[in-house]
C-alpha cells in the first residue's frame, strides 16, 4: 500500500502545485503580488475541507461502502473546475493582448478584482478536487481505512516528491519570455480542462448515468481502441497486459497515471470521451484564435484613427 499511497499523493498534489504554481506565477509576472496571500489562503481552505471530507467520509459516510455514492460530488467538482479553468484560459488570453501594449507604454497592468476573486475560487477548487480524488482512492487502496493510508510513508513521500518537482518546473519558467509563457500556460491549462470534462463522462458512463452509442454483445460500453501495449493508464493494466500477452508495453503504467491526471488520457476512451475531448480542444482553440482576430485587428485600427482624427 506504501507505493500505492506514494502514487497517489504526488499525482494528486503535482497536479494541485501545478495549477496553484500557475496562477502565483500568473500574478507575479503582471506584477501583482497583492492577491497571492489570498491565492494561498484559498488553497489552505482547501486543504482543511479536504480533511473536513476525509473526517466525513470515514466516520459518519462508513468509508468504502459510501464510493459509488460521493461519485456525484467528484463529478460536479469536475465539471466546475473545468468551467473555471476555461474561464481562466479566456481571461488569460485577454489581459496577454492587453499586456504586449502596457509593457511598451511602462505602464502595469492592473488586474480587475473579478478576476483575482476567479483565481482564489479556483485555487480552492482544484485544491479541493485533489483532496476530495485522494480521499476516494485511499477509501479504495485500504479498504475504507483512510487514516492508515494517511499514515504510510508512501503518502508523505509523494508530498514532499510532488513540492521538489514542482519548485524545478516553477524555476525553470523565470527564464522564459512573458509571451511565450502565457501562450505555453494557456495550452497546458486548455489540456487539463480537457481532461477533466473527459473524466467526468467516463465516471458518468461508469455508473451508468450516460449509455453510449457504440456497446458490445454482452451491452457494455465499447472503445474506440487500446493503447495498453503502448501507455497503460496505471501500473495495474500494466500487470493485466503482461499477465494477458507475456510482453511488456512500450511505456510503463507510471507514465499513463500522471498522463491521465493532467491530460485526461485514456488508454482505452468510449466515443464518447474521445468526440467530447477533441470538441472541447476545438471549439476553445476557435474562440481563443477569433479574440486574437479581434485584437489584431483593433489594434491596426487604432493607429489609423488617430491619424484620421489628428
Amino acid at each position: 500500500m506504501n507505493v500505492q499511497a506514494f502514487l497517489i499523493t504526488f499525482r494528486e498534489a503535482f497536479e494541485a502545485i501545478l495549477i496553484v504554481g500557475i496562477i502565483v506565477t500568473y500574478l507575479k509576472r503582471i506584477g501583482q503580488t497583492r492577491w497571492i496571500k489570498w491565492v494561498l489562503a484559498g488553497t489552505g481552505l482547501a486543504v482543511l475541507a479536504s480533511a473536513a471530507v476525509a473526517l466525513i467520509f470515514q466516520i459518519v459516510l462508513t468509508g468504502y461502502a459510501a464510493i459509488g455514492s460521493q461519485n456525484y460530488l467528484r463529478i460536479g467538482i469536475l465539471f466546475v473546475s473545468a468551467g473555471l479553468l476555461t474561464h481562466m484560459i479566456l481571461f488569460m488570453s485577454k489581459q496577454t493582448a492587453n499586456m504586449r501594449g502596457a509593457l511598451e507604454s511602462k505602464f502595469a497592468l492592473l488586474l480587475t478584482a473579478g478576476g483575482a476573486l476567479n483565481m482564489v475560487f479556483h485555487s480552492f477548487l482544484v485544491t479541493l478536487r485533489e483532496g476530495v480524488e485522494t480521499v476516494f482512492f485511499f477509501a479504495a487502496i485500504s479498504g475504507g481505512d483512510i487514516g492508515k493510508a494517511l499514515q504510510s510513508w508512501g503518502a508523505l513521500l509523494g508530498i514532499v516528491a510532488a513540492f521538489a518537482l514542482g519548485h524545478v518546473v516553477f524555476r525553470s519558467t523565470r527564464k522564459i519570455p512573458l509571451g511565450s509563457f502565457f501562450r505555453a500556460i494557456g495550452f497546458f491549462l486548455l489540456l487539463v480542462a480537457a481532461g477533466l470534462i473527459v473524466q467526468a463522462v467516463a465516471v458518468l458512463q461508469d455508473m451508468r448515468i450516460i449509455g453510449s452509442v457504440y456497446t458490445t454483445a454482452g451491452g457494455e460500453i465499447g472503445h474506440l481502441y487500446n493503447l495498453a501495449w503502448l501507455l497503460p493508464e496505471h501500473p495495474i493494466d500494466e500487470a493485466h497486459y503482461i499477465a494477458d500477452t507475456g510482453q511488456h508495453p512500450l511505456l510503463p503504467g507510471q507514465m499513463g497515471v500522471f498522463f491521465k491526471a493532467f491530460l485526461g488520457y485514456s488508454q482505452s476512451p468510449s466515443v464518447e470521451e474521445f468526440l467530447i475531448y477533441w470538441l472541447y480542444l476545438f471549439t476553445v482553440l476557435a474562440v481563443l484564435a477569433r479574440k486574437r482576430k479581434l485584437a489584431a485587428q483593433n489594434t491596426e485600427a487604432a493607429p489609423a484613427t488617430s491619424i484620421h482624427t489628428a
